[in-house]
């Protein structure tokens, strides 16, 4: 078992036609069962192409009537890809992985507020995130496969780099993965530390979880608060906060690492987590080794 991908995933990339695009896909269609999960490609203008033998649509629609795509992964450059997601939950997918980095803000709150004004089911990660791997099996996104290991931690970040060094460290530890999910670090996103927590929690194949956050924002608090109220004894978690020297007020790299009136700071966060049952590290080497303790 893993959470929201398995090798049964059936992937539609949109944005296939681009450098970055074929680049990642080629890369995913040869982890594990990548080849039998990555099943076609969109472009309108290249319809009825292919990319190493995965077949171009003119449409994620026409994608899934053809393939049975039940998830996409989004390269489309930032003007576009907001268009390009809503594509994807028009087209009734379970899931969108949306990569792009630098999308705008108000691009995303129309998606956001239209996904629900119309109750769509598709779940959405990202944007700006390095995607989703469960190790063995398959994944899809920009992370390097080599690091990962099958097993039964999960893995939730808001940024890509740290999600690669817990789950190196994990790894060496040699404790393996059930999946890895990295949700970006825009200020509007779609999946949020809480949503992939419970997942984590409801999946009988992960047995602890790493949870790591940035400053910014309040979605690692409410996080710890529905851990704390809901599952406390039921699976161990420990934490890291990117960001504990960043002065108030000063954006920090990723658009959403903003604190503002003295909310979001890391120690903030931090003091919420550990009030909560969460224990956490200040030091970013140390995430696998604080693990370990609590299994």
């Amino acid at each position: 078992m893993s959470i929201l991908i398995n090798k049964d995933t059936r992937v539609v990339t949109q944005g296939i036609t681009g450098k970055t695009g074929q680049f990642h896909t080629k890369m995913c269609k040869d982890y594990a069962n990548g080849a039998n999960c990555f099943v076609a490609g969109v472009n309108p203008k290249k319809a009825g192409e292919s990319f190493e033998d995965i077949p171009i649509y003119a449409t994620v629609k026409e994608a899934k009537q053809q393939q049975g795509v039940n998830a996409s992964v989004i390269y489309v450059p930032p003007p576009f890809a907001a268009a390009a997601i809503w594509e994807a939950v028009e087209a009734d997918l379970d899931l969108v992985i949306c990569i792009t980095e630098g999308i705008p803000v108000r691009d995303m709150v129309a998606v956001k507020d239209r996904m629900k004004k119309e109750g769509r089911k598709t779940i959405l990660c990202g944007p700006n995130c390095p995607g989703i791997i469960t190790p063995d099996e398959i994944k899809i996104g920009i992370m390097p496969g080599h690091i990962h290991k099958k097993g039964r931690i999960g893995v939730v970040s808001r940024s890509g780099t740290l999600t690669y060094e817990a789950v190196g460290q994990l790894s060496d530890l040699d404790l393996g993965q059930s999946t890895a999910v990295g949700i970006g670090g825009d200020p509007v996103n779609g999946l949020k530390h809480k949503d992939v927590l419970e997942l984590f929690m409801n999946d009988p194949d992960t047995d602890a979880v790493i949870m790591i956050g940035e400053i910014g924002g309040s979605d690692e608090e409410a996080a710890a608060e529905w851990y704390s109220k809901e599952c406390r004894n039921k699976k161990p978690v420990v934490g890291f906060i990117a960001g504990v020297t960043a002065p108030a007020g000063k954006r920090m790299g990723h658009a959403g690492a903003i604190i503002s009136g003295g909310k979001g700071t890391a120690q903030e966060k931090l003091a919420v987590m550990e009030a909560c049952g969460i224990r956490t590290t200040k030091n970013p080497a140390e995430m696998g080794k604080l693990l370990r303790t609590v299994l």
